[in-house]
């Protein structure tokens, strides 16, 4: 009796099944992370939206409604308003006294980073940090304009 794998059969089947489990290995490639798209996931889609469009679930729940964030380049001549989105979500520049629906995020990001600076020892740049993720949600926020 011969060896199942040494008739013709038998080879052609062990390489079509070999060549579809490489097949399925090469298509699965690993997901894309989106450290701007996360960010915003996080911290602005409950009021925005998950489209930015201002149709977020806490949204009715404000006093004014979420702007469409999607359409903040075509209400400014066509340029997205980088510093002044910055000051806004850094709060750095906001009163301390009045109403504000929005939370300020630099402070927000500054608690979070301040308890990664404790955890790290001090070997840790918190105000980098908290820069680099408002630029990377800001990147973000670019990235969904309206064309």
């Amino acid at each position: 009796m011969s060896h199942p794998i040494k008739s013709p059969a038998s080879r052609a089947a062990w390489l079509a099944i070999g060549l579809a489990f490489c097949g399925t290995a090469a298509l699965a490639q690993p997901a894309v992370y989106d450290a701007g798209k996360q960010e915003f996931m996080d911290n602005c889609a409950s009021c925005h939206g998950v489209d930015g469009k201002g149709n977020g679930p806490l949204g009715n729940l404000l006093q004014r409604s979420p702007p469409d964030l999607t359409l903040l380049a075509r209400n400014n001549q066509g340029v997205l308003p980088m510093n002044r989105l910055y000051e806004v979500l850094d709060g750095a520049n906001v009163p301390s006294h009045g109403t504000r629906d929005m939370p300020v995020w630099g402070r927000e990001y500054r608690i979070e980073e301040a308890q990664r600076l404790r955890e790290a020892r001090r070997h840790y740049d918190e105000p980098a940090v908290v820069r680099a993720r408002i630029l990377t949600l800001l990147e973000y926020i670019s990235r969904i304009q309206a064309r």
